[in-house]
């Protein structure tokens, strides 16, 4: 289950990309718009705080992109620090997640937030996430490496 995980934290990204890309190249295909639609599941999508390329908006907003590069950036050092930090999983994915609630919290306060400080901000958190989904099936029993 791990390889899975490890395998999702790397495909995701690159298919909302591909779906970018093909949307800005050709145009919006069956395929893409299925991507698009998946994705819609798990952000809101909202234009004003999502990417454009060509006129065209990213599949996820800035904040899950940046979540999503987070993840797969982490990818090659998940098992090792999921072993380092099996016990502190849970402190370090909350740690990870202080920079993105204070993007929210400035955002409530009326700040005006880039899209790219809200990618920035989540990629600790989209790491962590994916080292203590990691962590998590090691400590129900799944050998880790």
């Amino acid at each position: 289950m791990t390889s899975w995980i490890l395998a999702a934290a790397i495909a995701w990204p690159l298919l909302l990309g591909a779906a970018l890309a093909g949307h800005v190249t050709v145009g919006p295909r069956p395929w893409s718009a299925v991507v698009y639609l998946a994705a819609s599941r798990v952000c809101h999508q909202r234009p004003d705080r999502s990417f454009q390329v060509a006129g065209v908006r990213w599949p996820v907003c800035a904040r899950c992109a940046g979540g999503y590069l987070g993840g797969m950036a982490i990818v090659p050092f998940a098992l090792t620090l999921a072993r380092r930090l099996r016990r502190r999983a849970v402190t370090v994915l909350a740690a990870a997640c202080v920079p993105s609630a204070l993007t929210i919290v400035a955002e409530w306060a009326g700040a005006p937030v880039s899209n790219e400080l809200r990618a920035v901000a989540a990629i600790p958190a989209g790491a962590a996430i994916v080292v203590a989904l990691v962590s998590a099936l090691a400590g129900a029993g799944e050998a880790i490496g």
